[in-house]
């Protein structure tokens, strides 16, 4: 029998994450039915998202249940099936969550699908093609809506969304700004991702002084901002609004371990008559088609070049998740399993 690894959510946070919430396990794989496959994954996904799971909470994802495997993307290679549409070899997609294996039932609709690694390596696929790609774009396409020449802002620009963003934004001819933590982050995002200016908010004491270098970053205000953050980020980023400008809330990482966001101007919102729309990428499944044939293009052409950060062993996806909770990855953060 085959042993597989499984990292568990064992207790749930009372503030702050911690490792000691998740624990290590081992437990035979069992042998398929008919229609399922054996799939090894070679890299799992870390999100932000899965914070907000750990908590039993009204959230727009149902809470993670304790004792079972972390959920999450994975990729990986079919080793066993007895499903007649995939075969030993195979290169899939799934959510087959933070383990080393998962058997999957492929009568079940979109719980797996091939993928291409001729032009598209595997890792992309949980990245700059996969969910965070899809998610930059739904944000940037429906509900920023850019027109050439306006200006696109986004906050935590290095990550898996912001780079995709970067390249999205700049296929539309738009000034595309970034925010992110370092004098490193910001040098990537200009240099690497073709960001036109990455403003640094670790330099900046308050939302008052963040907002002045958004203004000489973006002379003629902001069309359209993608939020990832919320907090000090926002009420800086609200000033600086068009009218009619739009924002897609994505995340608000700065409360995800259960602190309020209080918002300090509100009434910047009817003042510039903004819309503001919140949204779940997975609800959105009619765009991913499109969503995925743009940003495949964009990385077989050498537009769309994402940084990840790795770590090895399924040991140490916890670490690796508080990290990226607290913003020490570089890209998109990963797991190598293989």
């Amino acid at each position: 029998m085959t042993i597989n690894q499984q990292i568990l959510l064992d207790n749930r946070p009372t503030a702050e994450a911690r490792a000691d919430n998740f624990r290590l396990a081992s437990v035979e794989v069992p042998p398929l039915r008919d229609g399922e496959v054996l799939v090894r994954h070679h890299y799992l996904s870390l999100d932000p998202y899965m914070r907000g799971r750990m908590n039993d909470s009204k959230s727009y994802a149902a809470a993670q249940p304790l004792g079972e495997v972390m959920g999450g993307g994975t990729v990986g290679e079919v080793v066993e099936s007895r499903a007649p549409r995939y075969q030993v070899g195979d290169t899939v997609a799934g959510m087959g969550g933070w383990q080393e294996y998962s058997v999957v039932d492929t009568s079940q609709p979109g719980v797996l699908r091939k993928v291409d690694t001729t032009q598209v390596p595997l890792s992309y696929y949980l990245g700059a093609v996969g969910m965070p790609g899809v998610t930059a774009w739904y944000g940037l396409v429906r509900i920023c809506e850019p027109q050439a020449g306006q200006t696109m802002v986004v906050s935590a620009a290095t990550g898996a969304v912001g780079s995709a963003f970067a390249a999205l934004s700049k296929a539309r001819k738009c000034s595309t700004v970034g925010i992110a933590g370092g004098p490193d982050k910001c040098r990537y995002a200009t240099e690497e991702l073709g960001f036109d200016a990455c403003i640094d908010y670790k330099q900046h004491a308050d939302a008052g002084a963040l907002s002045r270098a958004l203004r000489a970053a973006c002379p003629d205000g902001i069309d359209g901002y993608f939020e990832n953050v919320g907090g000090m980020v926002l009420d800086a980023v609200l000033p600086r609004m068009k009218t009619f400008g739009r924002i897609a809330v994505c995340g608000m990482i700065s409360g995800y371990d259960g602190a309020s966001i209080p918002l300090a101007n509100p009434q910047l919102i009817l003042i510039s008559r903004l819309k503001i729309q919140g949204f779940i990428v997975g609800e959105h499944m009619q765009d991913w088609p499109a969503a995925l044939k743009e940003l495949s293009g964009l990385v077989a052409q050498g537009s769309l070049r994402p940084r990840e950060s790795v770590a090895l062993g399924l040991a140490a996806a916890p670490e690796a998740f508080l990290g990226l909770l607290r913003g020490r990855n570089f890209g998109k953060q990963l797991v190598k399993l293989i």
